[in-house]
């Protein structure tokens, strides 16, 4: 099959933000690998990135032609026949929504697809459409990724005696993974403990759960099913139905409920997220593509976290709220269900977090996991701090 190019949807991608600012939609993370770490396994070939202007030095296509595939296409066993049977002269919808052509190594106008001939899949695709798929479908992409990076695999041993797992046939651990005095129960759902990561005493984990590559679970952590701990993370206290995309911290005590937490985020001492609202009614959620809140149906929603964003200790977060890349957010009480990019402050009042003092915590923070703060990454960052200008200039309220 050829090269793989995965391309943003213009009427999905928005509806992605905060998490889209910062990578294509294919970079999401959603059950143990990113959406474009599925393809690259499940199709055995190479992928790369069509996307924003802004993020190509970061995300680059590749030279040559191209299957292009919807960026927002999670894929499965079945959808690799359906793609087998594409020809060059078609291309792949459903509904009206494009799923992959073929395109040249110049062309990137994705609207000649439709002068191609139309093939209907004749199956519904997962497509990650919203911020709150991402949790939605986590334990489910848990189960299907966990399938894809163990078949034919044999498991590390857990060697420690104070260590009790339940269904030990669900529990897949790879090489340098350090679990001490913990439980393990995979009743539910598999158990996926990457390399070199460390589970610390008293940890209770329940699955569907993955923990990346490099990560740490601390001492006495409740880690509730349908959760992902992205690569070189921390995490303790008590977490259920969240993803954390990786290189982020929530380390302490405190409650992360069906929410999502970007790269580069710390969460302060006791942060707590709710996630139910005291009258039980459906949660509405910050909508980048109305510049309003959307009611998102669901009963059971928490915080969505751009990018390289922190909150001090104590910080209480309300049922539905978002916070955008490098906001700064500290201080007693509530703050605002809507915390634009940038912001710098809580309730009592928020001001702009200027981007040279940003870009001083950013490379410090990074430089402790060893990570360079690159060129690339000061431009893109730039690029978004100033896109992201007109939300910190008025006054949002829910």
């Amino acid at each position: 099959m050829d090269n793989l190019l995965l391309f943003d949807d213009p009427a999905i991608r928005g509806s992605l933000l905060p998490f889209t600012f910062t990578r294509p939609v294919a970079d999401i993370r959603v059950g143990i690998l990113k959406i474009s770490e599925k393809w690259q396994k499940l199709f055995c070939t190479e992928v790369s990135f069509l996307t924003q202007k802004y993020l190509e030095s970061k995300f680059p296509r590749a030279k040559g032609d191209h299957l292009a595939i919807n960026g927002s296409w999670i894929p499965g066993e079945k959808d690799l026949a359906a793609l087998e049977e594409l020809q060059e002269d078609q291309s792949l919808y459903f509904g009206k929504t494009l799923l992959a052509t073929y395109i040249g190594e110049t062309e990137k106008n994705l609207d000649r697809a439709k002068e191609k001939k139309v093939v209907q899949l004749t199956f519904e695709p997962t497509l990650l459409q919203k911020t709150w798929n991402i949790f939605q479908l986590n334990g489910s992409e848990i189960k299907s990724d966990f399938q894809l990076i163990t078949k034919g695999r044999k498991s590390a041993e857990i060697t420690d005696p104070f260590t009790k797992v339940y269904s030990p046939e669900n529990v897949f651990i790879e090489e340098g993974a350090i679990i001490k005095a913990s439980v393990l129960n995979a009743e539910n759902g598999p158990i996926y403990i990457g390399k070199d990561t460390e589970i610390q005493e008293g940890s209770l984990i329940r699955g569907p759960f993955a923990l990346c590559e490099g990560s740490t679970v601390n001492m006495g952590a409740k880690l509730r099913g349908d959760t992902t701990i992205g690569p070189f993370s921390k995490v303790g206290g008590e977490v259920s139905n969240s993803v954390i995309f990786g290189y982020s911290n929530k380390g302490h005590e405190g409650f992360l409920g069906n929410s999502v937490i970007g790269e580069w985020c710390n969460l302060g001492a006791d942060t707590n997220t709710s996630n139910l609202k005291n009258n039980y009614a459906s949660v509405k959620l910050w909508d980048y593509t109305k510049g309003n809140f959307s009611n998102t149906g669901l009963q059971f929603c928490g915080l969505m976290m751009g990018d390289h964003a922190k909150c001090g200790i104590n910080t209480m977060f309300n049922t539905g709220t978002v916070a955008g890349v490098g906001a700064n957010i500290f201080g007693e009480g509530y703050p605002k269900n809507f915390i634009p990019s940038f912001s710098w402050g809580g309730k009592n009042g928020i001001s702009t977090y200027q981007f040279a003092k940003f870009q001083e915590t950013a490379m410090a923070v990074m430089a402790r996991r060893k990570v360079e703060w690159t060129k690339k990454d000061e431009e893109i960052l730039q690029w978004i701090f100033e896109l992201t200008k007109t939300y910190r200039i008025w006054e949002i309220s829910s």
